[in-house]
């Protein structure tokens, strides 16, 4: 039986002594995922995108797709435990940050509790996620949409309608 698959957000803003710019902090951060019990099976591009929030500093995003017995909290904890290692201070939603990582997907579908949502709450709104997301699992379905990554990110990208009536008054 094949192991449970996740995919894992990873985005880094701020640079990071001993690894040093975000890009870095990414390729840092990928070897920090692997260990006895996470193994990795394929890494999106990294990107750089816009930060959200506060912050000014540009991000560098990207996906991991590992294969793991843990559970969702026992995987929480793991990455939490590797963004503690990277300096990660908890504080102010959307401040600078050397390390965020977040549970995307799980292959076991739906998991909520009062710590952890999967899938992600906000994957279908963030380009940033989802472009990444579409290069290693295009057609992973997202358990609560019904649509592919694929089908999520085209949806994002599409234009918006113009509302006639606002522009009227």
């Amino acid at each position: 039986m094949p192991l449970p698959l996740y995919a894992i957000g990873l985005g880094s803003n701020r640079r990071h002594a001993r690894f040093g710019d975000p890009r870095a902090v990414l390729l840092a951060a990928l070897a920090a995922l692997e260990s006895d019990d996470i193994e990795a099976v394929d890494a999106s591009p990294i990107i750089a995108s816009a930060p959200l929030g506060h912050s000014r500093r540009r991000y560098a995003n990207a996906v991991a797709l590992v294969a793991s017995t843990l559970s969702p909290p026992e995987m929480l904890a793991r990455l939490h435990a590797i963004e503690a290692s990277f300096g990660r201070r908890t504080g102010q939603r959307w401040s600078a940050r050397t390390l965020d990582l977040d549970i995307l997907l799980w292959s076991g579908g739906i998991w909520s509790d009062s710590v952890l949502t999967i899938p992600h709450p906000a994957i279908a709104q963030r380009a940033f996620v989802l472009g990444p997301l579409r290069a290693i699992v295009p057609e992973w379905q997202h358990p609560l949409h019904r649509r592919s990554v694929r089908q999520l990110a085209a949806r994002l990208a599409r234009p918006k309608p113009v509302d006639r009536g606002a522009a009227a008054h």
